[in-house]
This record gives structure tokens, C-alpha cells and sequence, in this order.
């Protein structure tokens, strides 16, 4: 049986999401984990994954509404006790230092690179499998 790691994806945006998914494809990398998703058009959605357990890594899209991505990356950082890595969706790459302010783990501009998405989903899958050995 193969492993699969489950990855949130946090956009009011359905295209977003696709995106996302279409860039991961089965797994991001032939060394990476086959990918399930949970997709949540709501902060408060979520929060309940969240609570619920079982994310190894979160998406977020900094252009989300009512609230954006970074300021859930903000949120859960503080509230989720060990909140699993994230990745920002930013819309410029001058946001980066707002995606610092937000302690997200990893940033790709929209919209997604596939190249660019999958080597940074792929390290954070690393990086969550390494902290869980």
C-alpha cells in the first residue's frame, strides 16, 4: 500500500482549487506520497479540518474572501497546537514579506506554476515527514 499524505486547500475560488489540484496531480513528485485532498471554501471550514486532524500540509490563497490566507496562516499558527506546514497563494511576488508576517512555511505566486507549486508542496511534505519520524 502506497502512503498518501492529505492536503488542505483553503480558497473561496473553486478555479483556485483546481488549480492547485491540476498542479499536484496524484503526487507533486515520484518520491512524494500519493496526495488526498480537502478543499474548504471557508475559514471556518478550515478550522474544522484543522480540529479534526489528519492534514499533513495546508494550501492557503492569500486572495481568499471574507479572509485571506495569510491571516488564517496567522490564526492557525497561533491556535492549531502543532499546525501542519503551509503554503501561501500570493497574488505578487512583492507579498512575500507578507507571507513572512504570517509565518506561512512556503509561498508560490498565483496564478500557479506547476513546476514552481509542486517542488514547494513537495518540500513541505518532506519537511512534515521528517518532523513526524
Amino acid at each position: 500500500m502506497q502512503p498518501t499524505a492529505t492536503v488542505l486547500v483553503y480558497s473561496d475560488d473553486s478555479g483556485t482549487r483546481e488549480q492547485v489540484r491540476l498542479a499536484t496531480g496524484r503526487r507533486p513528485a515520484p518520491d512524494a506520497p500519493v496526495v488526498e485532498f480537502v478543499e474548504c471554501a471557508t475559514p471556518g471550514a478550515v478550522l474544522r479540518e484543522l480540529d479534526r486532524g489528519g492534514i499533513d500540509v495546508c494550501v492557503l490563497d492569500g486572495e481568499a474572501v471574507p479572509m485571506g490566507g495569510m491571516g488564517m496562516c496567522r490564526q492557525i499558527k497561533d491556535e492549531i497546537f502543532d499546525c501542519p506546514p503551509v503554503l501561501l497563494l500570493i497574488g505578487r511576488p512583492q507579498d512575500a514579506w507578507l507571507a513572512t508576517w504570517s509565518r506561512a512555511d512556503a509561498a508560490v505566486t498565483l496564478p500557479v506554476d506547476p513546476v514552481e507549486f509542486a517542488a514547494a508542496l513537495t518540500s513541505l511534505l518532506q519537511k512534515k515527514r521528517l518532523l513526524s519520524a
